[in-house]
């Protein structure tokens, strides 16, 4: 996917609001940005349009558009079922979720283990509900549903974006030396959270989210569900009370989503 510098920086408010940015928020704002054009390249072809506006850090879900970093004035959603399941937050919330699906459908078609397909599915969906530092909001939205090492490599992919490893098959973005700088050097948190994945039993459980992660912003990919339910079924626990409903410790980070009008 092609990167406008100059409609990226005005996105986020021009030349001094960017300098004001700590590099990784930057670099955050960056894929928000490329998943939000991505979205609304879907949105696009299906004739669907909307005027926007632009906020930093909001999650999707509480405003009309798609899950990168613009927000847009807040649409009426449909409500979700007494019982939701994970399918039904993709339908009625995370939607149209076209990053993941593609990344997802890459890991499904390069024959990776249904765990690291589900990671790649799962890996940004909590960008509907909040986008800084996702990785660790995103393992622990999921935490109690899946195997830990699923949750584990959702933690640490967003280190590990910043870290190339030719061996694995991911080289360091060339678009984040365009944006960035190639001098650019990642905060100190992300540089101990990267040392602490690499040499952690489970690294190449991160770095596979990585290696879909990067070639999965196709605007003309045509993508589906369909091939996931199966693999959710076997791999994520969902609750009989429906998420949000089941008292787990992120049950509430669900029901947020479920119900994003609610003021209290």
């Amino acid at each position: 996917m092609e990167i406008d510098r100059r409609a990226f920086i005005s996105a986020l408010g021009g030349v001094v609001a960017v300098e004001t940015m700590s590099s990784e928020g930057l670099a955050d704002a960056l894929e928000h940005h490329m998943i939000d054009s991505l979205d609304q390249a879907v949105s696009a072809r299906a004739g669907q349009q909307a005027e926007r506006t632009y906020r930093r850090g909001v999650g999707s879900v509480f405003v009309l558009g798609g899950s990168g970093d613009g927000v847009f004035a807040a649409n009426k959603l449909d409500p979700m079922p007494p019982n939701p399941t994970l399918l039904d937050f993709f339908k009625l919330r995370f939607a149209p979720a076209n990053h993941v699906l593609q990344s997802a459908t890459r890991a499904l078609k390069t024959g990776m283990n249904e765990e690291t397909v589900l990671a790649c599915l799962l890996h940004d969906v909590v960008l509907s509900l909040m986008k800084p530092d996702h990785g660790w909001w995103g393992a622990q939205m999921i935490e109690p549903y899946v195997n830990e090492r699923v949750s584990w490599a959702i933690r640490y992919h967003q280190a590990l974006r910043f870290y190339p490893d030719q061996a694995a098959g991911y080289e360091y973005p060339e678009m984040y030396n365009r944006i960035f700088g190639k001098d650019y050097v990642p905060p100190s948190h992300i540089k101990a959270a990267y040392t602490y994945a690499r040499n952690h039993k489970w690294y190449m459980n991160a770095r596979l989210i990585t290696v879909n992660d990067l070639y999965a912003f196709d605007p003309n990919a045509r993508v589906s569900m369909d091939p996931f339910v199966d693999i959710i079924g076997r791999h994520f626990k969902q609750p009989k009370e429906g998420l949000g409903n089941d008292n787990s410790p992120v049950a509430h980070m669900w029901r947020t989503l479920a119900n994003p009008d609610q003021p209290l």
